[in-house]
């Protein structure tokens, strides 16, 4: 038998050595656990900084500076956003998913080793694909290499959170947040299909290694509207009504919103653009009212350890997505309108996608990294509010400038630029420094629950 082993507010506890051996392992496990989902999440800020923002800067200044659209190279554009949508945003995902979705659903643990696989296959198939088409060395290998290494990457992580079977007998029903989740992941599964069937056509056929804008207006629908958005609402109604004090959602309502968003997926990839525009509006529109965002909250919010300004910038965030939607609707409806498309793709991307894991991801990722403490949760605050100015400013100033509107609009678009990449990198420095501070001690695994708090002597941490 072990020594005894006191337990605060009840009566001494005998644990014999095998009990002990088991909590020992789950621990370790946890910490395992939180430090491969940290490396996810450092990688992800890296991919943001420097293949994603930074370049996006560079493509903004030069456009600004010639008054011209087509004055970048679209092979550099399209390195500048499959860097952030995958690289960092498809980072984080993967990440978080390797990290909470076993434990949400109770499933057996998985093998750490294919996480690790999965996140060094991704990364050098994400940082293949950015320098065939950056620097065009021997690109006809390195995309469809690329584009190839990313689905294996994506297949691993399917199968290390999908196929294990829930522990301690019969599966537990599927809650709508799922259904959810599991379109998302059907979304990027298509979107990297489609990523390694085009490039393998590029190798064959092109003479860039950029898509085609016909194909990449689709291919854009799908990554985004169909693989972020549906992934941000899945996590958002697990979470955030938790967060935000909001009342139970709507399920039936999540799910037609599903349901519109799919569909209008599906017409714009066959070049529906109109019946996409009002299907995306009309699922967005559904969402929101499902998880009851702009209603008045029942109990407080749960902000502590970050700022307490979190919900209305989450509330900011999903009012983004419905102008994402009605930009598009008048895009197509508008023709060749290059300014309005792009800043309905700049309001999805950054002002809904951006913003909402600046918010959740400051909120969750402390806790899930080892039981940490958010550094500065001022700086958070400082952080959303340029990030939300500068996405005003750059959606404005597309609109004016590449339609023609207004020639003085030319000069916001820089602007805007540098102030999201301050944005971000004041992201980044808050999230590095949080992970380089002392973690609580964890005594016991985490589990996952959003209804109990875990404490200790002097912070609550809410996962």
């Amino acid at each position: 038998m072990s020594d005894l082993a006191p337990v605060p507010g009840l009566r001494p506890v005998w644990l014999d050595d095998k009990t002990k051996s088991i909590m020992d392992r789950a621990i370790a496990r946890e910490q395992s656990l939180s430090r491969l989902l940290m490396t996810y999440i450092v990688t992800g800020l890296i991919f943001m900084l420097l293949p994603g923002t930074f370049l996006g800067v560079w493509n903004l200044i030069k456009i600004s500076s010639r008054e011209a659209v087509n004055s970048v190279s679209p092979a550099w554009i399209q390195a500048h956003g499959h860097a952030q949508l995958f690289g960092w945003v498809g980072t984080f995902i993967l990440g978080i998913g390797f990290y909470s979705i076993p434990k949400l659903r109770k499933m057996k643990p998985f093998a750490l080793g294919e996480g690790w696989l999965c996140l060094g296959l991704w990364v050098v198939g994400v940082t293949s694909r950015w320098f065939a088409n950056i620097y065009p060395w021997h690109w006809r290998v390195l995309l469809p290499l690329s584009a190839a290494l990313e689905l294996l990457a994506f297949l691993i992580f399917f199968r290390a959170v999908a196929s294990h079977r829930p522990a301690g007998g019969a599966p537990k029903p599927w809650e709508p947040w799922i259904f959810v989740v599991i379109a998302a992941t059907m979304g990027l599964l298509t979107s990297l299909m489609l990523n390694l069937g085009a490039s393998i056509q590029l190798a064959r056929h092109a003479a860039s290694p950029a898509f085609s804008h016909e194909f990449d207006q689709r291919y854009l629908i799908v990554s985004t509207w169909g693989f972020l958005v549906p992934m941000v609402w899945g996590f958002s109604s697990r979470w955030i009504p938790v967060f935000m004090g909001l009342r139970p959602l709507r399920n039936h309502l999540l799910l037609a919103g599903l349901g519109s968003n799919t569909l209008g997926v599906v017409a714009g990839f066959f070049e529906r653009f109109t019946a996409a525009g009002i299907l995306l509006l009309g699922g967005a529109a559904t969402a929101i009212a499902a998880i009851r965002f702009f209603e008045p909250a029942t109990k407080p919010a749960k902000t502590i350890n970050v700022h307490a300004s979190l919900p209305i910038f989450v509330r900011i965030a999903y009012g983004w997505l419905l102008i994402a939607a009605v930009l598009s609707v008048w895009a197509s409806l508008a023709g060749e309108a290059a300014g309005i498309s792009g800043a309905s793709r700049h309001a999805l991307t950054v002002g809904f996608i951006a913003a909402m894991v600046f918010c959740v991801g400051q909120r969750i990722l402390p806790s899930f990294c080892g039981m940490r403490v958010l550094w500065s949760p001022r700086l958070m605050l400082w952080m959303l509010i340029l990030l939300m100015t500068a996405c005003a400013l750059r959606v404005t100033s597309e609109i004016l400038a590449y339609q023609g509107y207004a020639v003085w609009a030319w000069s916001g678009l820089p602007v805007s630029a540098l102030m999201e990449l301050t944005a971000v990198f004041l992201f980044a420095v808050n999230l590095t420094v949080t992970f380089l501070l002392p973690p609580i001690v964890v005594t016991t695994p985490l589990n996952m629950t959003t209804e109990t708090d875990s404490k200790s002597p002097n912070q609550r941490s809410e996962p």
